[in-house]
């Protein structure tokens, strides 16, 4: 089936697309995230795998001027979206310069937020991971927007992916899977992340694998973190 892009509108000035895509054999999707800055440009968060068309959409919005691949797994298409763009700078991971040679990144992300965003986004480091994610949270619409921090299936037609989720525990309800939560190496660090992160006064939640959570998702982030203890 052909895939057609039309992004999503949430919020004044935040978007995002879903895209089909497969990892280890599992239809887990995943989802780019564009946020317009009040200087009009655009910040392209965990891009997806461009077409015209979406190229088209986004460029309708405002100038691209900020690519960011926020963990070392999400980072497939950002070399696209950087020749695309050759004007925009690409924020990457912690680590992804040795996996990925090829992108010229011009920046590493962290919990210092970039003074280009202003005070319209914070970022904080999920530490003691092995994903080195940042998470970004969009105080004006009161949206965390994140890759793999947390995900959201209802289920899935492909019984591999469906048998993933019921033995990761998040089949039909938003969480952590047991395989990833294996990825929290140290989490007395990892704890002391998701507590600043749930400092902020965020309601929903962008997430790339699943159905964006609309409202309540502090508390949803909250309950899927209680298994970690500090």
């Amino acid at each position: 089936m052909l895939y057609v892009p039309r992004m999503e509108q949430l919020a004044d000035n935040l978007w995002a697309e879903a895209a089909p895509q497969s990892f280890f054999g599992l239809h887990v999707g995943t989802r780019m995230t564009v946020v317009r800055l009040r200087d009009g440009a655009l910040l392209v968060h965990s891009p997806i795998a461009m077409t015209p068309g979406l190229k088209a959409e986004v460029d309708a919005i405002g100038p691209v001027r900020h690519i960011v691949a926020p963990n070392c797994y999400h980072h497939l298409y950002a070399g696209e979206w950087k020749n695309a763009h050759p004007d925009a700078r690409l924020h990457a991971a912690k680590g992804l310069e040795k996996r990925r040679k090829d992108l010229a990144i011009d920046s590493e992300l962290s919990s210092e937020t970039h003074p280009g965003w202003g005070d319209e986004l914070a970022t904080s480091l999920l530490d003691g991971t092995m994903l080195n994610e940042t998470v970004f949270f969009h105080r004006p619409s009161r949206s965390l927007i994140v890759a793999d921090v947390i995900e959201n299936f209802e289920t899935s037609a492909h019984w591999p992916t469906r048998a993933y989720l019921k033995l990761g525990g998040i089949h039909g309800q938003p969480g952590l899977s047991l395989p990833l939560r294996l990825v929290f190496r140290d989490k007395k660090r990892a704890r002391r992340s998701i507590d600043e992160i749930l400092s902020w006064d965020f309601d929903r939640i962008v997430l790339a694998h699943g159905n964006v959570i609309e409202s309540g998702g502090r508390d949803i982030l909250k309950d899927a973190y209680t298994w970690l203890k500090g």
